[in-house]
């Protein structure tokens, strides 16, 4: 069962060939016998995914299913979960336990899937490699010497390595569709303002969004047909109407224009990583898609704009972590200065420290117009030149990374080096559109995602794209060698 897909195991649970125990069963056991190699998951229950896959069964046989009625999914340790720890991958939040579920946490719950368990992140979702988790870091399921990609890294893992059919992942600045290259899956950001943002912890406000991780763009639309929606207890949440993102899966690519932006194909891209991108847009084109070139003047702007953005709101939103009210306190405190020191020194890994410094700095009076105000109007020409290039092209395509994984510990003691693996990312957050991952290739065994970009609320356009591509290769299809996962 651990082998087929989202879609197969709906149809398989209909069928009666098994039961959401069973399946939830299977995938619990696989956790627990190989994620040590891998450090996916943070949190497992199995009590509460088994108590939830039975009660997925008597509403399947009561026939008031839902789709995803008896689904296993694992979630990022990101989302709030009443009474599951929600660490964010962070000593800060080792011991905390919501007293209630994220909005897309109770629509998974609405819908009656089974929540797995909870899967490691880089610390509060800072990251590009999941190496900063205090948990330790995620092992890429294709080699373990190698990262899978962050921040978003142990849902892409979870999913590569079938522990779980799908996971939830967020993407700030490519957090899900660079894990998602990386480790051979798909992966969709949607719109900003499309999945609602209530009891997901908070990393870079206008910029955090939560999507799917699975095996396919199906997969992928059936889970945001359960995860997009209006909520009217988050203010950023978009009140424009969902559809449903599984009813043009198969539409024609004939017409499709998709614009392949110059600078994404330059200099800093692996050579292989090209290869396997030109072969993909061929495949798409051969579909009837035509290939149109075009220009984003300002991406060499995303990641300037995107790391001063980026940390200044991190450092507002990661200021109520002082020891006071929930979460980890330092030990005898002998002042409220030593309380706030002592507990945030401790409670907070290298790269969160430096992003709140960043963050604070550029938010300071003396440097909020130089750097902060600045960032947001190099934000909006980078907007604009997508706005632009729509006018020319249905959906922008380029590579996910500039190569596929790189070695555990390689970047990690160079910022900078790390900051550039989401230069084809950073953008799209930027600018709030909807962006996702497919697979596309293997280089020297390693996976490689090509991305597609769309307009605003067009996911079920990428969806379609992404759909066609995977009906015609099986690079989505495709699984690790590295340790048992067959």
């Amino acid at each position: 069962m651990h082998d087929k897909s989202v879609a197969q195991l709906v149809a398989g649970l209909r069928d009666k060939q098994f039961s959401s125990v069973e399946l939830s069963r299977c995938f619990l056991d696989r956790i627990a016998r190989l994620d040590s190699a891998y450090n996916s998951f943070i949190t497992v229950d199995e009590s509460a995914a088994l108590a939830g896959a039975a009660a997925a069964d008597q509403r399947i046989a009561a026939g008031d299913a839902a789709t995803l009625t008896g689904i296993p999914i694992a979630h990022k340790d990101i989302f709030c979960t009443s009474g599951m720890r929600t660490s964010c991958g962070s000593r800060m939040l080792d011991n905390f336990v919501p007293p209630y579920n994220a909005t897309l946490i109770e629509h998974f719950n609405r819908d009656g899937a089974v929540i797995l368990g909870k899967t490691n992140m880089d610390e509060f979702a800072m990251g590009s490699s999941n190496e900063s988790s205090y948990y330790g870091p995620v092992c890429n399921p294709w080699d373990t010497a190698l990262v899978p990609g962050g921040s978003s890294g142990g849902s892409a893992a979870a999913v590569a390595a079938m522990l779980a059919p799908a996971a939830t992942g967020t993407d700030t600045g490519g957090s899900i569709r660079q894990p998602a290259a990386l480790c051979g899956i798909t992966g969709i950001k949607p719109t900003y303002g499309r999945v609602s943002r209530l009891g997901m912890v908070a990393f870079a406000s206008s910029l955090d969004q939560a999507g799917p991780m699975a095996r396919s763009a199906e997969d992928c639309a059936l889970l945001l047909n359960t995860m997009a929606g209006h909520d009217p207890l988050d203010s950023t949440s978009s009140e424009l109407p969902t559809e449903d993102y599984c009813a043009h899966l198969n539409d024609s690519l004939q017409g499709l224009r998709i614009g392949l932006p110059r600078e994404y194909f330059g200099e800093g891209l692996d050579a292989q990583t090209a290869s396997c991108i030109d072969s993909a847009l061929r495949e798409l084109e051969a579909q009837g898609a035509t290939l149109v070139e075009v220009s984003l003047p300002h991406s060499q702007l995303s990641i300037p704009a995107y790391y001063v953005i980026a940390p200044a709101e991190a450092s507002t939103n990661l200021s109520r972590f002082d020891g006071v009210r929930y979460g980890h306190r330092c030990a005898n405190p002998v002042d409220l200065h030593d309380l706030y020191t002592r507990t945030r020194e401790e409670g907070f890994g290298n790269e969160v420290k430096r992003r709140i410094l960043v963050g604070t700095y550029a938010l300071s009076a003396g440097y909020y117009d130089a750097y902060y105000k600045k960032a947001q109007q190099v934000r909006r020409l980078i907007k604009q030149d997508f706005i632009d290039c729509f006018e020319q092209v249905d959906v922008i395509a380029g590579p996910t990374t500039p190569g596929p994984a790189f070695a555990l510990g390689a970047k990690s003691d160079d910022p900078l080096a790390m900051y550039l693996e989401d230069i084809y990312t950073l953008a799209v957050n930027l600018a709030g559109l909807p962006g996702m991952s497919v697979p596309a290739g293997l280089v020297g065994g390693k996976p490689v995602g090509l991305q597609l970009i769309g307009r605003h609320f067009g996911e079920a356009r990428l969806l379609n794209v992404a759909h066609r591509f995977q009906q015609a290769t099986d690079w989505h299809l495709r699984r690790p060698a590295t340790g048992e996962v067959a």
